[in-house]
């Protein structure tokens, strides 16, 4: 398996096709999820609303930042994310109203979402950033997408094309440290 990520700066500024996205979206909507919550939800910018968004993700940082924790590199950064890239799909947990399915289920359901959409995008040669930086965690942002409280938003996924062959994949632990057989 290659699937690498590929941070938007790396990206070249082709744009993908919507109905590519919209095929990316229908192999999340396969992920596993416990007693059908379906709990995943995604909100995708294109064309215009990318820049828009990140506009937008730039000048939240800067208002929710104490002075002596603001950084304009990273100010920068958030601003510029839109400027190769295709698309950008916010990815979120829609808590359920079942008291029997736990939050972390919820969580997990729309992470394994998140990877089909890694996993397909790779398989397409599409470059993608699963991102959890700038204001993805801080209440500012579940207010901008007027999330209720216990919706969560797990990441941020920047998605377009790159010049550049994915760098090569490496595990700081070996695969055989991480497995413990019960034989």
């Amino acid at each position: 398996m290659n699937r690498r990520s590929c941070k938007p700066a790396l990206m070249n500024g082709k744009k993908i096709d919507d109905l590519i996205v919209q095929q990316l979206l229908e192999l999340a909507d396969w992920a596993p999820t416990h007693a059908h919550t379906e709990p995943w939800r995604f909100i995708v910018f294109a064309n215009d609303k990318v820049q828009q968004f990140c506009k937008d993700h730039a000048e939240l940082y800067k208002a929710n930042t104490t002075a002596e924790k603001f950084e304009t590199s990273k100010y920068e950064k958030l601003l510029h994310n839109a400027d190769n890239c295709s698309h950008i799909i916010v990815a979120y947990m829609k808590r359920g109203t079942n008291p029997k399915i736990t939050v972390t289920e919820e969580i997990c359901s729309t992470a394994a979402a998140i990877q089909n959409i890694l996993l397909a995008a790779s398989t397409l040669n599409i470059a993608v950033l699963w991102s959890t930086g700038g204001l993805t965690y801080h209440p500012a942002m579940k207010f901008y997408f007027n999330l209720n409280n216990e919706d969560h938003i797990l990441g941020l996924i920047y998605l377009g094309y790159s010049d550049n062959a994915p760098k090569e994949g490496k595990r700081v632990t070996a695969l055989k440290e991480k497995i413990g057989w019960k034989k």
